[in-house]
């Protein structure tokens, strides 16, 4: 009762348009009180000031920063002028370039929101000069940019390996190929649609244009060479790299000179108001933990589910449509911070790899950013591109063909999820 209690008042409150933060620390509250710990409320800013204080997750606002000065000193323009050199000549040409741009820059950003506020407003005024239409511009940008969770360094599989007790680095090379098959997904289906949709063409860049916007390009994409290579070879943690990823974009932009005193003040705040938001939804989804702990309902519905739904695959599958249907409503990371210490028992009763699980787990919620009607990247390019939000999802409904058969092959195919960490590191 205390699971359903709790569900009911943050479903009422997100209905009612309530701030997301807002919503759930009422719900853990209501929850305590309605559990008979009213004279434990104080459990709730406990738990927020350990989560802000872990060292695990440390790392989140140095990531947060990278990406956010990645867009204040210009990177952006810079990886899509690569981009736009390497496969702009091809059918659908800045469809493609969409796509491969993300995959570039997700190394820095972490995070689609930030792929799309950042490299979007560049790729679809880019797109609409060519003659591309406003909504087709929007929801290839919106559906290219869900590669940014995958790529490391990625905020989201940093709160997974926090909540699953998971390492963050096995977390990032499991993401490497699941990224790279979204964004190969999304370049053969844009193939598909220059088959009978005519789309404007550019000519071939020349080897001498190759190897300029190389050059800008590449020393860019350092930034997620530091961070992985720092945390692979044991180096550094995963905090430590992202502070060094963090200086070394500062150079950049001095070298560029392109930073500027207003834009290191923008990148600051954002990421002070990014971080705050994360830190305290994940401190509410903490004092949740414990509550659901004391009630002892992970272990009760470990013991019990097994023995209604035997396969694993169903199970699998049913988590995964419940998911996908809680995206369209709720952002991904509240979700997960609700559901992943709720789910853990179950997933090691069923026998679920927990790498697995978080990168599945991880695909479903990420399309929630491109499903109506609460979809954030939606409104987002919406707001950039000015197009009307029906023509942006009519558009971007296509798309979840290849996105969808992603994800059953990532589901039923553990071995493109684990396959990289286990090379790498070793068999865990």
């Amino acid at each position: 009762m205390t699971a359903i209690g709790l569900f009911s008042v943050f479903i009422l409150l997100i209905a009612l348009r309530t701030p997301i933060t807002m919503a759930i620390g009422i719900s853990v509250i209501a929850a305590l009180i309605a559990s008979g710990f009213s004279g434990m409320l104080w459990i709730v800013p406990l738990k927020v000031l350990e989560s802000a204080t872990n060292v695990s997750l440390l790392a989140i606002p140095f990531f947060v920063l990278a990406g956010n000065l990645m867009n204040a000193i210009g990177i952006t323009e810079r990886i899509f002028n690569l981009a736009n050199a390497l496969v702009g000549h091809f059918r659908a040409g800045l469809a493609q370039v969409n796509v491969l741009a993300s995959v570039m820059l997700a190394g820095g950003t972490g995070a689609a929101v930030a792929d799309i506020a950042g490299l979007g407003a560049v790729e679809i005024k880019a797109m609409r000069e060519r003659g591309y239409r406003a909504s087709f511009a929007s929801a290839i940008t919106v559906v290219s940019a869900i590669v940014a969770p995958f790529i490391p360094p990625s905020i989201p599989l940093v709160v997974y390996a926090y909540l699953s007790n998971t390492s963050v680095a096995r977390m990032f090379l499991a993401g490497v190929v699941p990224g790279l098959l979204i964004a190969l997904g999304l370049m053969i289906f844009n193939r598909i649609l220059a088959i009978r949709t005519e789309f404007p063409q550019q000519s071939r860049a020349s080897l001498k244009e190759i190897w300029k916007h190389t050059l800008h390009g590449v020393a860019a994409l350092m930034a997620p060479a530091i961070i992985m290579g720092g945390i692979l070879t044991g180096t550094t943690t995963a905090s430590e790299a992202g502070a060094l990823a963090s200086g070394y974009i500062l150079l950049l932009g001095a070298f560029f000179r392109t930073l500027t005193w207003k834009a290191l003040t923008k990148a600051l705040t954002e990421t002070v108001m990014i971080t705050s938001i994360i830190m305290i939804i994940i401190g509410f989804a903490a004092s949740i933990g414990w509550l659901m702990a004391i009630e002892q309902i992970p272990q009760d519905m470990a013991r019990s589910l097994p023995e209604l739904v035997q396969s694993r695959l169903l199970f699998f599958l049913a988590i995964m449509a419940c998911v996908l249907v809680l995206g369209c409503f709720i952002d991904g990371v509240t979700i997960k911070l609700l559901l992943v210490p709720i789910l853990l028992p179950l997933v090691d009763a069923y026998g679920i790899d927990r790498i697995h699980f978080g990168i599945v787990l991880q695909t479903s919620l990420i399309l929630g950013i491109a499903t109506p009607p609460l979809g954030l990247g939606l409104f987002v390019v919406a707001r950039i591109s000015g197009a009307p939000f029906e023509a942006i999802v009519r558009d971007t409904l296509p798309y979840f063909i290849p996105l969808l058969i992603v994800l059953f092959l990532l589901l039923v195919v553990p071995g493109f999820s684990l396959w990289l960490p286990d090379l790498v590191l070793g068999p865990d």
